[in-house]
């Protein structure tokens, strides 16, 4: 790593947790934006409208993925996201475009940032006690997205906001510079987000207007709206009992009042009582989580205990989903057999009803066990039976990969990453793979850049297409690759010119 990239990474890491963690410091904090919401007016549209806020989330989600807390996991980004496009569907003053991903972090707490990427830490989720509880979380911060709160603090004219959006321009700058194929430069963006003094704050009005906006969000998409003031309630508690020990970190971003509690509780009374019924893929979702959070063999042991409690205590899909979370950590720690078992324990406990979260486990323990064959079967069983689900999709790819079935996996991830490439960026690296093991260097190199294209590392994918252009010596292949050559040069050159425009401020 070169100088220049040492000095972004570490000008990265912090000034991205300033954006990212744009509402962490208490209102009452001199920087936040002064009390009574201005409209967007033709300066503040001027200087961060939709478009240009839109680029500059992606800008930061391209270094962002490369933090050791991003959670690249299909099936609790598809979930996530579902989730929130459901709310957001909801949204006054139209549907705003929302991005959800998950941040390896106990703490309770999650963060909206530019263009409509929220960060769910998994503590949030494995803290939560219904579906309906966190979509009021959820909702709160797409209220923040759609009544553009995080473009008005970013475009106030105070000295830390100039110091900010410049250095953060300065940073990503550095990080466009890097060239290659390198993305580590930027690492560590979302972890660090809670420990970061100097924030962007909303104001009390800010926080009580993505209250009443989540709230009517959450009524309207069907979920209990009892569950935003019980989310808060446990946050507000969370928050006292540990305060200085961290732990609350959502109720200490977003401060919350007995008076903001009330607000909502009052609203939810004044409704009635929705007879939601939690979906099943929450536990699942929130067992796979708590297994993700835990690292090292003491939280290990901790969170197994938790499941063997909850399978004792619980019944049906909560009973099931214990199980399953045994069996991940089974299957982590090198055991199929072990896990296997858990699995069966699981299937009983829904009396053999098939699951799409239980028919991945399965999959997966039939690879790690070595049978290819009963992998591919299960995988393409899976797939037809939940033809919506990436995770399944990519389960199945695989398997096909694993038995050396080339040219089914690349057709069938052509197909795939047609429909859900810009979504699941893997499913072109994966088509990639199926195309350099084929001899098709050329197809695979195009695909590597469409990955790296849509996961925003640009001069990574500009790399791989001017490989290609040296591998080909077909004059109507030369002119396609220089075409995607010069529209990723375009990006590169408008997020370039949108940085410098910060970065002078």
């Amino acid at each position: 790593m070169t100088a220049m990239q040492a000095r972004a990474r570490h000008k990265l890491a912090t000034i991205l947790c300033v954006c990212l963690s744009a509402s962490i410091v208490p209102a009452t904090n001199v920087w936040s934006q002064p009390v009574g919401l201005p409209s967007i007016g033709a300066a503040s549209a001027a200087e961060l409208s939709p478009m240009v806020e839109a680029e500059l989330g992606a800008a930061i989600m391209g270094q962002g993925r490369n933090d050791p807390t991003f959670i690249d996991d299909s099936e609790i980004t598809q979930y996530l996201t579902t989730m929130g496009r459901k709310l957001a569907d909801h949204a006054p003053g139209g549907t705003p475009n929302v991005y959800l991903f998950a941040i390896r972090n106990p703490e309770i707490n999650a963060f909206a940032m530019p263009g409509g990427f929220i960060g769910i830490h998994s503590g949030l989720v494995v803290s939560s006690r219904s579906e309906s509880e966190l979509a009021g979380v959820v909702a709160h911060e797409i209220g923040h997205v759609s009544q553009r709160h995080i473009a008005r603090g970013m475009t106030q004219q105070s000295q830390s906001g100039v110091i900010m959006m410049t250095s953060l321009a300065a940073a990503l700058l550095a990080a466009l510079a890097g060239g290659g194929g390198n993305l580590a430069v930027g690492v560590a963006a979302f972890g660090q987000a809670a420990a970061i003094n100097q924030q962007l704050g909303f104001s009390r009005d800010a926080e009580r207007e993505a209250d009443r906006v989540g709230f009517q969000m959450l009524s309207r998409a069907g979920y209990d709206p009892e569950g935003m003031a019980q989310m808060f309630s446990l946050l507000m508690n969370a928050s006292r009992l540990n305060e200085g020990a961290g732990g609350g970190a959502w109720a200490s971003t977003h401060p919350l009042s007995i008076e903001r509690l009330s607000d909502v509780q009052n609203r939810a009374r004044a409704l009635s009582r929705s007879q939601y019924v939690d979906s099943d893929d929450y536990p699942f979702i929130r067992a796979r989580l708590r297994v993700l959070q835990g690292r090292d063999r003491s939280s290990q042991r901790s969170i197994d205990q938790q499941f063997q409690d909850e399978a004792r205590a619980l019944s049906g899909v909560r009973r099931a989903a214990a199980y399953y979370g045994l069996g991940l950590l089974a299957l982590n720690a090198g055991e199929p057999a072990q896990a296997q078992v858990r699995l069966d324990e699981a299937k009983a406990a829904v009396a053999g009803r098939a699951l799409p979260m239980l028919a991945k486990l399965e999959i997966d323990i039939a690879a790690a066990r070595g049978g290819k064959a009963g992998a591919l079967r299960l995988a393409q069983a899976a797939w037809k039976q939940w033809p919506d689900r990436r995770a399944l999709a990519i389960a199945y790819a695989q398997a096909l990969q694993s038995d050396g079935r080339m040219p089914a996996a690349q057709a069938f991830l052509t197909e795939r990453a047609r429909a859900w490439g810009a979504e699941e960026p893997r499913l072109y690296q994966m088509l990639a793979q199926s195309e350099e093991a084929g001899g098709d260097v050329v197809a695979a190199r195009r695909n590597m850049a469409r990955y790296y294209a849509a996961i925003g590392a640009l001069p990574a994918a500009e790399s791989q297409l001017r490989q290609a252009r040296t591998m080909t010596q077909d004059f109507y292949e030369q002119s396609q690759i220089d075409v995607q050559i010069r529209e990723i040069r375009e990006r590169i050159n408008a997020q370039r010119q949108l940085l410098e425009r910060f970065e002078k401020k």
